[in-house]
């Protein structure tokens, strides 16, 4: 009995789901969505699947080609801190939006890498729909993924796999098996 009480707690702390996506919040304006959407595609999401005709054009709304944007730049930046904030427009989620059709396809783990298309300075973005857009980075004042408090999220994931594994180890001897 107690070999099962163990594997049931080993299981408990580290078998939950890594998925991890980047969606624009409720309850924020058009316009707002719209500049987040622009800086996204303009600043390293790949916004190819939300062009007319593409896997995610629908639904055609604001807010649902927000959602691919924003989450597209997240994965891309390798789901760093702060890039998944967007001024207060966008905050990460652990599941993809509810209304995605069966030929759209949510990244919901990072590529770590940027698209070649992403420019090296900050400028206005294009419209991707009709908005104008301005340029503002993910957490309103910086840009990129060379900035030193963004290896912070690779030492936290690190941290808790040490974690996890140390408490087990504890467990175990404490008798446990």
């Amino acid at each position: 009995m107690a070999p099962l009480v163990c594997l049931v707690l080993f299981l408990a702390m580290t078998g939950h789901s890594s998925a991890t996506y980047c969606l624009c919040n409720d309850g924020v304006g058009d316009q707002a969505l719209q500049t987040t959407l622009d800086y996204a595609c303009g600043n390293g999401a790949d916004c190819s699947a939300i062009q007319q005709n593409g896997a995610c054009y629908n639904p055609n709304t604001v807010k649902d080609h927000c959602n691919y944007a924003v989450n597209s730049y997240f994965q891309n930046k390798g789901q760093v801190t702060g890039s998944c904030d967007f001024a207060g427009t966008a905050s990460v989620s652990a599941n993809p939006p509810a209304n995605i059709p069966s030929t759209c396809t949510y990244p919901s783990s990072s590529t770590g890498t940027t698209p070649a298309t992403t420019p090296t300075t900050a400028g206005t973005p294009t419209s991707l729909g009709g908005g104008t857009g301005t340029a503002f980075s993910p957490t309103g004042t910086t840009t990129g993924i060379n900035e030193p408090n963004h290896a912070v999220a690779l030492f936290t994931s690190i941290n808790n796999i040490l974690f996890t594994f140390f408490i087990t180890l504890w467990i175990v001897m404490q008798g446990c098996l």
